[in-house]
């Protein structure tokens, strides 16, 4: 990314995998970057693709930056694969979704 939001970029495999146990704890690979966080959402660049996970009370639990890991806890609401991201003003929610 080339603009002053200073994403976390880091190595990563050419694998992707998402594990969710009982909508508390969420385990990724392959994540290229994480774009942005709070404790309601997160926006992360996998092998696959942009993703957004919604949810609350949402932290970082864990960043292996050599290998593309992350492990995300709190309430798990939903996780979406988001077309499109780069390029794009960041908006609404909805609008981020739906463009």
């Amino acid at each position: 990314m080339e603009d002053n939001a200073n994403p976390l970029r880091f190595e990563t495999s050419p694998y992707h995998n998402v594990l969710i146990k009982d909508r508390k704890t969420m385990e990724l690979s392959g994540v290229k970057q994480i774009d942005s966080f709070d404790s309601n959402e997160f926006l992360l660049e996998t092998t696959l693709g942009w993703m957004l996970i919604t949810g609350k009370d949402l932290t970082l639990g864990k960043l292996d930056t050599e290998h593309g890991d992350v492990v995300i806890k709190g309430t798990i609401e939903s996780l979406n694969y988001v077309s499109n991201k780069k390029g794009q003003e960041r908006g609404s929610l909805l609008n981020r979704l739906f463009k």
